[in-house]
């Protein structure tokens, strides 16, 4: 009788336990958020895992230098693409759910407005997001 009661308490805390670690968990990622700036010239701005989207979106717009497009990325990855010929002209970016689709993605696009040899500048996954 004894050890059944201390089954009964060894399954509960568990199952409390369980629910604590998920709703931490749920709200952690609730929370979390990436963005990736891009602009003329080769210019980017990265930020990932910050707890809010606006405070992401912040941070990646900073570091980037001049006229910069911001994109949000949740559990995602963004890449740029630039044209080695003339880093100043085609470019080409992207956000996909896997770093290979995305750097393919940017790729295309830097191809699609005109670039010669289009390479990837820079990427940046979130993974908390």
């Amino acid at each position: 009788m004894i050890s059944n009661v201390v089954a009964r308490r060894c399954a509960m805390f568990f199952f409390a336990l369980s629910v604590c670690v998920a709703g931490a968990r749920h709200m952690t990622e609730a929370h979390a958020a990436g963005a990736f700036a891009v602009g003329k010239c080769g210019a980017y701005g990265q930020a990932y895992d910050y707890g809010a989207e606006h405070e992401a979106r912040a941070a990646a717009q900073k570091q980037c230098k001049g006229d910069c497009t911001t994109v949000t990325m949740k559990r995602a990855c963004a890449a740029m693409s630039v044209d080695m010929t003339n880093p100043c002209g085609a470019y080409g970016y992207a956000v996909k759910p896997r770093i290979s689709a995305t750097l393919n993605a940017a790729t295309r696009e830097c191809y699609k407005y005109g670039g010669k040899e289009c390479v990837i500048r820079a990427w940046a996954c979130d993974a908390k997001g």
